[in-house]
């Protein structure tokens, strides 16, 4: 009896509805990772492009927080390329349209504003104001975890040999959504 009371309210907490991930007072914490190459040949390139981030949802769909971004490229004999860069964040997830799509999935918009800088080891540098804006698509495998592709323009306008730097990256992320009081009270609440 007791294992059929467990799956009955583990069943009850998988079925909650998709949005109480995005909720007020929820939290977001994740990452994506872009631009991953391991070169096989000379002169064995590697590349690599993490951007850990957090945010807190202000409202429904709302969330505001920061990101960090850090980017990689080294060859033997040629020097490392560096990017860099720490801001803000604001997302924004749509409406349910994207369950006609795929089921427990949203898209969302995503913003970015801070420092940023981009300095290759040969050729143009750039340092100074970062942004970047871009859709994105997020399918919760459960109603904690989302596994998300991000399409972002990147660009930083400053100083260095290169006034302006641009690119357009596309992102992998998994991103865990942690409850927050009101929500973990309400989920407590209906699961009894």
């Amino acid at each position: 009896m007791k294992k059929f009371i467990l799956t009955i309210l583990l069943t009850a907490f998988m079925l909650v509805d998709m949005k109480a991930q995005i909720s007020e007072g929820n939290v977001m914490i994740g990452g994506n990772i872009s631009n991953l190459s391991l070169g096989l040949d000379e002169p064995n390139v590697f590349t690599l492009s993490l951007n850990p981030k957090a945010a807190w949802f202000v409202s429904d769909g709302v969330a505001l927080g920061g990101e960090l971004s850090f980017g990689l490229a080294t060859a033997k004999d040629a020097g490392t390329d560096l990017n860099y860069g720490i801001g803000a964040l604001g997302r924004y997830y749509g409406t349910r349209g994207a369950n006609t799509v795929l089921n427990n999935s949203r898209f969302f918009g995503e913003a970015t504003v801070g420092i940023s800088g981009v300095n290759p080891a040969f050729g143009d540098n750039t340092n100074g104001l970062g942004f970047s804006f871009g859709p994105g698509f997020s399918y919760f495998v459960t109603p904690s975890v989302g596994l998300e592709a991000l399409v972002k323009y990147n660009g930083v306008l400053g100083f260095g040999s290169s006034a302006y730097g641009h690119n357009l990256g596309l992102n992998f992320g998994l991103q865990v959504y942690l409850p927050g009081r009101r929500t973990a009270a309400t989920i407590e609440r209906d699961t009894r």
